[in-house]
């Protein structure tokens, strides 16, 4: 089921970056507990402004599309801390695709 949802967390854009959180590189992992999802995850920055909205939009998606989950429950970790280098090889030709000089 981890893989399952990571797979359905792609549906989830950054509000800034045109890619989607997985590809980004900002979740960290996925475990499933007695019917509960644990989500670790990570932003661009520590004082992003969108922790709540990603916290919101993680959970009710993953509950909408999981309905045997009793709960989802996301984590924010900042170690290690983001950067460019966690972004896929998807995510790289995805960017430079959209013109991003990365």
């Amino acid at each position: 089921m981890e893989l399952a949802i990571l797979e359905r967390l792609k549906d989830i854009k950054d509000p800034e970056i045109p890619l989607d959180i997985v590809n980004l590189g900002l979740i960290y992992g996925v475990q499933v507990k007695e019917g509960v999802a644990y989500i670790d995850m990570t932003l661009t920055v520590p004082s992003c402004p969108a922790r709540s909205f990603f916290a919101q939009r993680v959970r009710e998606h993953v509950l909408r599309h999981f309905p045997e989950l009793s709960d989802v429950v996301v984590n924010f970790v900042f170690e290690p801390a983001w950067s460019r280098d966690k972004i896929s090889p998807e995510g790289v030709e995805l960017l430079r695709s959209m013109g991003w000089s990365i």
